[in-house]
């Protein structure tokens, strides 16, 4: 796989360099070493030192993103995996990065809430009451809102920084924020085998996996904008009329991104050529698109697999291990 991709100058990057630090309990100690954390804009520091104990969720946050974003773009020209410095700023890749980082931060923090590993916050106990569909809220609640309110001000504050007039940050703002909206709460209720007899229920949150799968259609039906000057206040519009109005849920984007099919160090962009792709597959990663019409190399590769397992009483199973050759094809 190619080497990690790390944007500069972006409010994602502040987030991703942190998923490279070590484990930032053993190298934040006491509330100064946060000026030593690489990256990280004045306001981000001071929310550091405030809350030092939460800077290793924001940490993990950025692992469950970039994670995330690899996996649902492994079979894609663009894999989430590049040379540093990747100019991919104002585009679909971009919205992608900025929506998935700031609700993965969301995300580990509420989970370190409801696990009691912050001091300044607890699951959350004030979900009361009946619910529209007649269950009894009770028990502890992921504190979701704790989690979104920290993800605001630490994910955030590059962008406000840089002031409303940059469009740039006004796209970056807006995709934070989808990313937030993204539902990240499931109900989960008492009964025989999950019947819900009881419907006494508690908001818990639901794996990361489904928060990315939300956000890679939202990448698909991202629309194009611009920037306008309504009255006083510069706004982001659809670039052009035939695209419905977006809605605070959607992902927008500046510029249409490049093709990613051949490699450009300037730019950042590794290109295809040497990846794997699929022979038989019309879609994108198969060999006439991921390879970008440039043809495909065949070669015969060793696979170890087990077979011929069987259950020993008791409690063990053993398999074999077979070895046969497949065909394993790369873009030229």
């Amino acid at each position: 796989m190619h080497s990690l991709f790390i944007p500069t100058c972006s409010c994602a990057s502040t987030v991703w360099y942190l998923a490279k630090q070590p484990s930032l309990r053993g190298t934040l100690q006491d509330s100064s070493a946060c000026e030593g954390l690489k990256g990280l804009a004045e306001e981000q520091v001071r929310i550091c030192q405030r809350q030092v104990e939460a800077m290793d969720s924001v940490k993990h946050g950025a692992e469950l993103a970039i994670e995330e974003c690899q996996h649902q773009f492994h079979n894609r020209r663009w894999n989430c995996s590049t040379l540093q410095g990747l100019q991919v700023f104002g585009t679909r890749e971009s919205a992608f990065i900025h929506a998935i980082s700031s609700a993965g931060v969301a995300f580990a923090v509420t989970q370190a809430c409801s696990r009691g590993e912050l001091e300044q916050c607890g699951c959350d106990r004030k979900i009361r009451g009946v619910s529209p569909e007649g269950f009894q809220w009770s028990g502890c609640s992921d504190n979701l809102s704790y989690g979104i309110a920290f993800s605001q001000a630490f994910v955030d504050n590059p962008e406000r920084s840089r002031g409303v007039s940059s469009s740039r940050a006004l796209m970056n703002l807006h995709n934070n924020e989808a990313g937030r909206k993204v539902k990240l709460v499931e109900c989960k209720c008492h009964g025989v085998s999950g019947s819900c007899e009881v419907r006494t229920c508690w908001k818990a949150m639901p794996p990361f996996r489904k928060v990315g799968n939300v956000l890679k259609e939202k990448f698909e039906g991202a629309t194009e904008v611009h920037p306008k000057r309504v009255g006083s206040r510069k706004l982001l519009v659809p670039k052009s009329s035939r695209f419905k109005p977006y809605t605070a849920h959607d992902l927008v984007y500046l510029v249409a991104s490049p093709d990613f099919c051949d490699r450009d160090p300037h730019s950042g962009v590794f290109g295809t050529s040497g990846r794997q792709c699929n022979r038989t597959s019309h879609a994108m990663d198969g060999c006439e698109l991921l390879c970008c019409g440039r043809g495909f190399r065949t070669a015969q590769a060793e696979r170890v697999e087990r077979c011929s397992c069987k259950f020993h009483w008791c409690c063990s199973v053993k398999c074999k291990q077979c070895h046969h050759l497949v065909e394993v094809h790369t873009c030229r």
